[in-house]
């Protein structure tokens, strides 16, 4: 099926998303959708699969044109969507979510579960996606659990497939099988719409490879293109992709995890004694699927959690008991995981945010009353020195695109002396251009003697980054390995594997 997006535009208000975008997808053809976070594929996607209304353009199937008001009408005309994150009951077996919307009964009005067995066996069997139809969900790793999704959209009858971000949350033995799952689907007929950020994946999988910069096609280029040549076209300029830094040799240990656990709100152990070091002048990458405990270990480590079993102790002190505002004061600096929540304050200006954490200090308070010169001079320097594109010091941060944002928190926690610093996926959702600055900042942080801690799913930013690398997985630390270590080895780590193949400990 030959698919045809004619000048689609979407507006929200004075805010254009997507202007005039035309793409052909031809049939049994990976297309992938390159384009930074914000750039307006998701947006256009949702368009293409009735979750919203163009404001302009026309979609045509076999050259004819179609309307679709709701998915479901999407589905009907043999389009199928899988999004990055994942619409499955947890409870349900693997037929039950195929069959989700789609129920087949039997006699009084049962649900035929039987059917929908057989009916996952034999897409499995044709398209070589191995799942059990009676697998809980929630049992199921998340790469499986993708192939649940990817099974939902066939049984729909899906001709064109929509994959958004599809490896955001896979490791990468689990990227390969998903890429040899679309070559599969190819081979069969399946045209594939790949949206991705990651060059790499595109040149690896695509057939075609479309770029899409603030809303708009920029250019449409062959996977034989650099990822340099992309790159430029992502983000407008030529950007470096290498993380220039030279070998240090660490220094003493400043910030010391001992036998960490954390237990959530609903009794589970999301880290399990978990020891580390952190030492001056160097980078130390802690690497894993999202959602093994990272999270919880880094907020454990600024106070915003309380450790329930454990030590934590900086430059020989014990501060597992300080709260967050304390740990700040004690030299641990600190880029959030999610920065719209725990990063900065929306409504708050550009010059008050700069401030957020700081406004305590001699510097720019005295008693109760605020030093508004220094706080305005503070701003003046940190928009030229980290580059930060505002309109005014005065800007809401809410008004700023997401690189900026994040150029905002990094200039605030960089603007003063640290001893620690924890960065977490610090270089979410920012374009290209964006990322070589951060990466840059961090580098010289580290030269600087600060220990640095980086959290991130993204592996290239681990390896780039990285002197010294920890893999987590289920709340655990399962090796701490040189970033000599191959890919290969460091996603069994990921997936479970508690020792490197290659690569040596650290």
């Amino acid at each position: 099926m030959k698919l045809e997006i004619r000048g689609l535009t979407k507006r929200f208000g004075s805010f254009t998303a997507n202007d005039h975008i035309d793409l052909t997808i031809e049939p049994g053809e990976i297309h992938c959708l390159l384009g930074e976070n914000g750039a307006g594929k998701s947006t256009l996607m949702n368009m293409l699969y009735g979750l919203l209304e163009p404001t302009e353009g026309e979609v045509l199937l076999d050259g004819e044109p179609v309307t679709f008001e709701t998915p479901g009408d999407a589905m009907a005309a043999g389009i199928g969507m899988v999004h990055q994150h994942f619409m499955l009951v947890p409870v349900f077996t693997v037929a039950e979510n195929v069959m989700l919307g789609r129920e087949q009964t039997r006699g009084a009005g049962l649900l035929d579960r039987k059917a929908a067995a057989d009916l996952v066996r034999e897409l499995s069997g044709r398209y070589h996606l191995a799942v059990n139809p009676d697998a809980l969900v929630e049992d199921l790793p998340v790469g499986v659990q993708q192939r649940v999704e990817i099974l939902k959209a066939l049984a729909g009858g899906a001709q064109v497939l929509i994959l958004d971000e599809p490896t955001a949350v896979l490791t990468p033995q689990e990227i390969d099988e998903l890429m040899g799952i679309m070559r599969e689907l190819k081979e069969q007929g399946t045209s594939i719409i790949f949206i991705t950020h990651k060059l790499r994946e595109v040149k690896a999988i695509g057939d075609r490879i479309s770029v899409i910069r603030r809303g708009k096609v920029v250019g449409t280029a062959k996977p034989t293109a650099s990822e340099a040549e992309l790159a430029e076209l992502m983000v407008g300029r030529s950007v470096n992709l290498t993380v220039d830094k030279a070998h240090v040799t660490s220094g003493t240990t400043v910030l010391e995890a001992r036998n960490i656990t954390v237990v959530d709100p609903r009794g589970h152990q999301v880290v399990k004694d978990v020891s580390f070091e952190a030492r001056a002048g160097e980078v130390l990458g802690i690497a894993g699927v999202q959602g093994n405990g990272q999270t919880e270990l880094i907020k454990s480590l600024l106070g915003l959690v309380r450790p329930d079993a454990g030590e934590i102790w900086l430059d020989g002190k014990d501060i597992s008991k300080h709260g967050p505002l304390q740990s700040l004061e004690d030299g641990i600096g600190y880029i959030p995981e999610d920065r719209s929540h725990d990063g900065y304050v929306g409504s708050f200006s550009v010059r008050e945010n700069l401030v957020l954490d700081l406004f305590r200090n001699d510097e720019f308070s005295s008693g109760l009353a605020l030093k508004l010169d220094a706080i305005a001079a503070n701003a003046r320097d940190r928009i030229a020195e980290f580059d930060i594109r505002t309109e005014s010091a005065d800007s809401p941060v809410s008004s700023l695109s997401g690189g900026n944002q994040q150029k905002v928190v990094v200039a605030r926690e960089f603007s003063r002396p640290l001893k620690v610093l924890i960065a977490s996926q610090p270089t979410r959702g920012v374009d290209v251009g964006s990322i070589e600055f951060i990466h840059k900042r961090i580098i010289e942080e580290r030269d600087r003697g600060t220990a640095v801690i980086i959290v991130s799913t993204e592996l290239d930013e681990i390896f780039a980054l990285s002197d010294r690398i920890a893999v987590m997985y289920d709340g655990r630390i399962v090796g701490t390995v040189s970033p000599d270590i191959k890919r290969e080895d460091i996603g069994l780590m990921m997936a479970g594997a508690h020792e490197p193949v290659s690569g040596g400990a650290a």
